[in-house]
Protein backbone atom coordinates (compact mmCIF):
# COMPACT_ATOMS: atom_id res chain seq x y z
CA UNK A 1 0.00 0.00 0.00
CA UNK A 2 1.46 3.35 -1.14
CA UNK A 3 1.76 6.42 1.45
CA UNK A 4 -0.76 8.09 -0.50
CA UNK A 5 -3.32 5.23 -0.41
CA UNK A 6 -2.96 5.11 3.27
CA UNK A 7 -3.53 8.90 3.63
CA UNK A 8 -6.61 8.31 1.88
CA UNK A 9 -7.76 5.70 4.78
CA UNK A 10 -6.67 7.18 7.09
CA UNK A 11 -8.74 10.18 6.65
CA UNK A 12 -11.84 8.23 5.59
CA UNK A 13 -11.42 6.74 9.18
CA UNK A 14 -10.88 10.13 10.88
CA UNK A 15 -14.61 11.37 8.59
CA UNK A 16 -16.42 7.53 10.35
CA UNK A 17 -15.12 8.33 13.64
CA UNK A 18 -15.98 11.97 14.08
CA UNK A 19 -19.64 10.95 12.41
CA UNK A 20 -20.09 7.98 14.33
CA UNK A 21 -19.62 10.16 17.67
CA UNK A 22 -21.86 12.98 16.68
CA UNK A 23 -24.55 10.06 16.01
CA UNK A 24 -23.75 8.79 19.52
CA UNK A 25 -23.65 12.23 21.14
CA UNK A 26 -27.11 13.06 18.97
CA UNK A 27 -28.94 10.22 20.76
CA UNK A 28 -27.83 10.37 23.70
CA UNK A 29 -28.76 13.96 23.99
CA UNK A 30 -31.58 13.30 22.57
CA UNK A 31 -32.78 10.30 25.11
CA UNK A 32 -31.16 11.83 28.04
CA UNK A 33 -30.96 15.56 27.62
CA UNK A 34 -33.30 17.33 25.26
CA UNK A 35 -36.38 15.79 22.56
CA UNK A 36 -37.94 17.60 20.14
CA UNK A 37 -42.32 17.70 20.95
CA UNK A 38 -44.95 18.84 18.84
CA UNK A 39 -48.08 20.34 20.59
CA UNK A 40 -50.55 19.04 18.73
CA UNK A 41 -54.05 20.46 20.06
CA UNK A 42 -55.15 23.07 22.70
CA UNK A 43 -55.06 22.30 25.56
CA UNK A 44 -52.22 24.50 26.74
CA UNK A 45 -53.59 27.91 25.38
CA UNK A 46 -53.07 30.61 25.37
CA UNK A 47 -49.45 29.50 26.51
CA UNK A 48 -48.15 26.81 23.90
CA UNK A 49 -50.14 27.13 20.50
CA UNK A 50 -51.25 24.03 18.09
CA UNK A 51 -48.26 23.87 15.82
CA UNK A 52 -45.57 24.85 18.58
CA UNK A 53 -42.43 22.86 17.99
CA UNK A 54 -41.07 22.69 21.15
CA UNK A 55 -37.83 21.51 22.98
CA UNK A 56 -38.31 19.42 26.54
CA UNK A 57 -35.36 19.70 28.56
CA UNK A 58 -35.23 15.83 29.96
CA UNK A 59 -32.21 16.51 32.28
CA UNK A 60 -34.06 18.40 35.15
CA UNK A 61 -35.43 16.20 36.57
CA UNK A 62 -32.79 13.40 36.42
CA UNK A 63 -31.60 11.31 39.69
CA UNK A 64 -28.95 12.78 40.91
CA UNK A 65 -27.19 12.41 44.90
CA UNK A 66 -27.88 15.35 46.64
CA UNK A 67 -24.13 16.64 46.92
CA UNK A 68 -24.04 17.20 43.21
CA UNK A 69 -27.20 19.61 43.30
CA UNK A 70 -25.21 22.64 43.37
CA UNK A 71 -23.06 21.40 40.50
CA UNK A 72 -25.63 20.67 38.02
CA UNK A 73 -29.28 22.82 37.03
CA UNK A 74 -31.27 19.61 38.46
CA UNK A 75 -34.52 20.29 40.80
CA UNK A 76 -37.65 18.73 41.91
CA UNK A 77 -41.41 19.07 39.99
CA UNK A 78 -42.58 22.44 40.91
CA UNK A 79 -46.07 23.51 40.73
CA UNK A 80 -46.36 25.45 37.86
CA UNK A 81 -44.17 23.03 35.60
CA UNK A 82 -45.34 22.74 32.10
CA UNK A 83 -44.10 19.01 31.48
CA UNK A 84 -44.14 16.33 28.77
CA UNK A 85 -45.01 13.04 29.97
CA UNK A 86 -46.37 9.84 28.88
CA UNK A 87 -50.58 9.41 28.55
CA UNK A 88 -51.12 6.77 31.60
CA UNK A 89 -54.05 5.35 29.53
CA UNK A 90 -52.27 4.88 26.15
CA UNK A 91 -48.18 4.71 27.42
CA UNK A 92 -46.93 5.53 23.88
CA UNK A 93 -48.90 8.91 23.67
CA UNK A 94 -47.14 12.19 24.72
CA UNK A 95 -49.23 14.43 26.41
CA UNK A 96 -48.45 18.52 27.92
CA UNK A 97 -49.82 19.77 30.92
CA UNK A 98 -49.29 21.88 33.93
CA UNK A 99 -48.46 20.55 37.24
CA UNK A 100 -51.27 21.87 39.37
CA UNK A 101 -51.16 19.64 42.62
CA UNK A 102 -47.81 18.14 44.13
CA UNK A 103 -47.59 14.81 46.30
CA UNK A 104 -49.59 15.06 49.48
CA UNK A 105 -51.41 17.73 48.34
CA UNK A 106 -55.24 18.07 48.57
CA UNK A 107 -56.86 19.70 45.70
CA UNK A 108 -60.33 20.56 44.50
CA UNK A 109 -61.90 22.51 41.66
CA UNK A 110 -65.02 24.52 42.97
CA UNK A 111 -66.72 26.90 39.99
CA UNK A 112 -63.59 26.38 37.90
CA UNK A 113 -61.15 27.79 40.62
CA UNK A 114 -58.85 25.75 42.10
CA UNK A 115 -58.12 25.06 45.46
CA UNK A 116 -54.84 23.17 47.43
CA UNK A 117 -54.66 22.55 50.57
CA UNK A 118 -57.72 24.77 51.03
CA UNK A 119 -56.70 27.75 49.73
CA UNK A 120 -57.44 29.11 45.93
CA UNK A 121 -54.98 29.06 44.03
CA UNK A 122 -53.38 31.77 41.65
CA UNK A 123 -52.90 31.03 37.98
CA UNK A 124 -52.80 33.97 35.82
CA UNK A 125 -52.06 31.42 32.81
CA UNK A 126 -55.59 29.80 33.05
CA UNK A 127 -58.24 30.54 30.17
CA UNK A 128 -61.82 29.91 30.44
CA UNK A 129 -63.62 29.61 27.02
CA UNK A 130 -67.18 28.53 28.25
CA UNK A 131 -68.57 31.04 30.35
CA UNK A 132 -71.10 28.25 31.48
CA UNK A 133 -70.28 26.72 34.79
CA UNK A 134 -71.71 23.24 35.82
CA UNK A 135 -73.10 22.92 39.25
CA UNK A 136 -71.94 19.99 41.39
CA UNK A 137 -74.49 17.37 40.29
CA UNK A 138 -73.35 13.61 39.91
CA UNK A 139 -75.92 12.60 37.30
CA UNK A 140 -74.32 15.16 35.31
CA UNK A 141 -71.89 13.04 32.48
CA UNK A 142 -68.36 13.41 31.86
CA UNK A 143 -66.77 15.83 30.99
CA UNK A 144 -69.09 17.89 32.29
CA UNK A 145 -69.30 16.49 36.02
CA UNK A 146 -65.63 16.76 36.86
CA UNK A 147 -64.54 19.95 34.66
CA UNK A 148 -65.98 22.60 37.31
CA UNK A 149 -66.23 21.08 40.22
CA UNK A 150 -64.24 18.39 41.64
CA UNK A 151 -62.45 16.88 44.20
CA UNK A 152 -61.67 17.41 47.04
CA UNK A 153 -58.78 14.56 46.54
CA UNK A 154 -55.30 13.81 48.29
CA UNK A 155 -52.51 13.83 45.38
CA UNK A 156 -50.85 9.96 46.21
CA UNK A 157 -47.37 9.97 47.07
CA UNK A 158 -44.99 9.80 43.88
CA UNK A 159 -47.88 11.11 41.63
CA UNK A 160 -48.55 14.63 40.33
CA UNK A 161 -51.95 16.50 39.25
CA UNK A 162 -51.72 18.06 35.74
CA UNK A 163 -54.16 20.14 33.75
CA UNK A 164 -54.07 22.56 30.56
CA UNK A 165 -54.18 25.58 31.16
CA UNK A 166 -57.18 26.14 28.45
CA UNK A 167 -59.55 24.26 31.53
CA UNK A 168 -62.37 24.36 29.58
CA UNK A 169 -61.08 22.33 26.29
CA UNK A 170 -58.42 20.01 28.55
CA UNK A 171 -58.82 15.78 29.16
CA UNK A 172 -56.77 16.21 31.89
CA UNK A 173 -55.76 14.56 35.34
CA UNK A 174 -59.86 15.36 36.56
CA UNK A 175 -60.59 12.93 34.24
CA UNK A 176 -58.24 10.14 34.27
CA UNK A 177 -55.90 10.57 37.21
CA UNK A 178 -52.92 11.23 38.22
CA UNK A 179 -49.16 11.16 36.83
CA UNK A 180 -46.40 8.60 38.07
CA UNK A 181 -43.67 10.13 38.67
CA UNK A 182 -41.94 7.48 36.05
CA UNK A 183 -43.79 8.72 33.18
CA UNK A 184 -42.99 12.00 33.69
CA UNK A 185 -40.36 12.77 30.41
CA UNK A 186 -38.79 16.28 31.67
CA UNK A 187 -40.14 20.18 31.33
CA UNK A 188 -41.03 22.19 28.41
CA UNK A 189 -39.02 24.84 27.90
CA UNK A 190 -38.31 26.53 24.50
CA UNK A 191 -40.37 26.96 21.29
CA UNK A 192 -38.09 26.52 18.47
CA UNK A 193 -40.72 26.80 15.80
CA UNK A 194 -43.85 27.80 15.87
CA UNK A 195 -46.51 26.83 12.36
CA UNK A 196 -50.39 28.24 12.62
CA UNK A 197 -51.94 25.36 10.94
CA UNK A 198 -53.49 21.83 12.88
CA UNK A 199 -51.77 18.49 12.82
CA UNK A 200 -53.27 15.32 11.58
CA UNK A 201 -53.73 13.05 14.58
CA UNK A 202 -51.46 10.45 15.60
CA UNK A 203 -53.59 7.85 14.18
CA UNK A 204 -53.64 9.29 10.72
CA UNK A 205 -53.18 7.85 7.10
CA UNK A 206 -49.75 8.53 5.72
CA UNK A 207 -51.16 10.68 2.78
CA UNK A 208 -52.41 13.16 5.41
CA UNK A 209 -48.87 13.76 6.76
CA UNK A 210 -47.34 13.84 3.57
CA UNK A 211 -50.44 16.75 2.71
CA UNK A 212 -49.19 18.34 6.12
CA UNK A 213 -45.85 18.57 4.80
CA UNK A 214 -46.84 20.11 1.52
CA UNK A 215 -48.47 22.11 3.20
CA UNK A 216 -45.65 23.62 5.53
CA UNK A 217 -43.47 23.50 2.06
CA UNK A 218 -46.02 26.10 0.35
CA UNK A 219 -47.01 28.38 3.58
CA UNK A 220 -43.51 28.29 5.36
CA UNK A 221 -42.74 32.05 5.19
CA UNK A 222 -46.71 33.29 5.95
CA UNK A 223 -47.73 31.06 8.59
CA UNK A 224 -44.95 30.63 10.80
CA UNK A 225 -45.22 32.76 14.28
CA UNK A 226 -41.92 34.43 13.97
CA UNK A 227 -42.62 35.84 17.14
CA UNK A 228 -42.44 32.78 19.23
CA UNK A 229 -39.53 31.52 17.61
CA UNK A 230 -36.99 30.53 20.52
CA UNK A 231 -40.02 32.05 23.68
CA UNK A 232 -38.89 30.78 26.66
CA UNK A 233 -41.42 28.64 28.26
CA UNK A 234 -42.09 30.29 31.37
CA UNK A 235 -45.23 28.95 34.34
CA UNK A 236 -46.49 32.52 34.32
CA UNK A 237 -46.22 33.59 30.95
CA UNK A 238 -50.10 34.72 29.08
CA UNK A 239 -49.52 34.93 25.52
CA UNK A 240 -52.23 36.90 23.53
CA UNK A 241 -54.88 34.45 22.65
CA UNK A 242 -54.73 33.57 18.87
CA UNK A 243 -58.16 31.77 17.62
CA UNK A 244 -57.71 28.12 16.51
CA UNK A 245 -59.94 25.00 15.48
CA UNK A 246 -59.39 23.10 18.26
CA UNK A 247 -61.55 26.27 20.54
CA UNK A 248 -64.65 24.51 19.05
CA UNK A 249 -63.93 20.92 18.88
CA UNK A 250 -64.19 20.03 22.38
CA UNK A 251 -61.85 18.33 24.57
CA UNK A 252 -57.97 18.40 24.00
CA UNK A 253 -55.59 16.15 25.22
Amino acid sequence: MTAEETEKKSTVREYYEALLIAIIFVNFARIFVFQAFKIPTGSMEDNLKVGDHIIVNKFIYGPVPRPWLKVFPLRDIKRGDIIVFRYPLQPETDYVKRVVGLPGDTLMVRDKNVYINGKMLNEPYTIHEDPMVYPPQPALPEPYRSRDQYGPYTVPDGHYFAMGDNRDRSSDSRFWGTVPRSMIKGRAFMVYWSFRGTPPPPDAPESARLQELADVFIHFFTRTRWERTFFIVDSKYHYTPEKTPEADTGYSP
